[in-house]
């Protein structure tokens, strides 16, 4: 197989989808990868490192995904690169389709098989290829917070840690998944009261046997939400419903009764985020203010750390990668069932329900998509 990597033309996205070291394990499995010019410089990656393994260099993405049969990527595709893409090709990237209607119908349009590396699972109903970025953006998460509390930064002026005889800030940790058990070990670290808020008692219970006194938990209804919010300096929104979009966990209103220059970070953005107020921002301009309070709302956080991030994430998609192209996407996901849950479009038909749901429409089991 012909296998694809543009380089990232996103605002500030500095990762590649595919290393050097997966391109060599593709090329050993006898298949010819291309990568675009420059596509691995904002991850530390030459143009020779991937000519000396084989790979064939590129240099404009039209010829790019016109000679590919499979396309790999980190973020989903740009308005343009979606013009690109075509019914006998398969897309494996992160997508992302529930708060992206446009992104939706360009590919439904295109007709390209995408597989989404945030709705693939695994064995115990993880999500394997979302987990590394998860990791990344939470430990991030209580960095970036703690640069926008800085009162240059429109924030409250308060150091996370204090000092001797100074109380160390608050921190709320919506979700206690693997994004918030990253950024709540991160933020204790770091020196402040951290909690973490959940609906499952079984994780809490978890959370508390495994990390014991370094945060605390809290069950996640909407009154003890509201009531901890009121002396947060900083929430981190950390909730994940794998493949819809992400549920509005703190409203407009509720901003009044934070301290001013208090910080929302929204971890979830990408499938549209937690809080009311969130709207999409970059590396370049990331924070912006609500009604006093300062919103921290990057919808690639993991892209500032490129290089680590672009590793951890091929180390991740490396085998599902050699699977698809070793066997064609339908015998692949034929054999993996948790390779079928990644994907989302197929000849025009949408195949997630979740997306489907949140917004409305029309779509067609996984299953059904393997015989068309």
């Amino acid at each position: 197989m012909i296998i694809g990597c543009p380089t990232e033309i996103k605002n500030q996205e500095y990762r590649v989808g595919i290393t050097p070291a997966a391109a060599a394990e593709a090329i050993l499995h006898g298949h010819k990868v291309l990568i675009q010019s420059g596509a691995g410089n904002g991850s530390g990656f030459t143009d020779n490192e991937y000519t000396d393994i084989g790979a064939v260099i590129i240099d404009a993405a039209e010829e790019l995904f016109k000679k590919s049969e499979m396309i790999v990527k980190v973020k989903e595709p740009q308005a343009i690169e979606r013009l690109m893409l075509r019914e006998d090709q398969i897309l494996f990237t992160y997508l992302h389709l529930a708060p992206d209607l446009a992104q939706t119908n360009d590919l439904l349009k295109s007709g390209v098989t995408a597989i989404a590396y945030e709705t693939v699972t695994d064995g115990s109903g993880g999500l394997p290829l979302l987990a590394p970025m998860s990791e990344v953006a939470g430990k991030l998460a209580p960095q970036v917070g703690s640069w926008a509390l800085q009162k240059a930064n429109g924030g409250l002026g308060t150091l996370l840690g204090g000092v001797p005889g100074v109380s160390p800030s608050e921190v709320i940790v919506i979700g206690g998944g693997n994004v918030g058990v990253h950024a709540a070990r991160v933020a204790a670290g770091m020196g402040a009261n951290v909690t973490i808020l959940d609906m499952s008692l079984p994780r809490m219970r978890y959370l508390d046997d495994v990390f014991g006194n370094v945060f605390k938990t809290a069950y996640a209804s909407t009154a003890n939400t509201a009531k901890l919010i009121k002396t947060a300096d900083m929430v981190i929104g950390a909730v994940l419903v794998p493949g819809a979009a992400a549920p509005k966990l703190i409203s407009r209103p509720q901003l009044s009764t934070m301290k001013p220059g208090s910080v929302l970070v929204d971890v979830a953005i990408d499938q549209g985020g937690c809080f009311e107020t969130s709207k999409a921002t970059t590396h370049d301009d990331p924070i912006y203010e609500v009604d006093g309070i300062i919103h921290y709302c990057v919808a690639n956080m993991p892209g500032a750390v490129a290089r680590t991030s672009t590793i951890a994430l091929s180390n991740a998609t490396m085998p599902f990668m050699i699977s698809l192209a070793d066997k064609g996407w339908k015998k692949a996901c034929e054999d993996d069932s948790n390779l079928l849950n990644g994907l989302n479009t197929h000849k025009g038909n949408l195949t997630y329900a979740a997306v489907g749901k949140a917004l409305q429409l029309d779509v067609i089991s996984s299953k059904e998509a393997l015989y068309l």
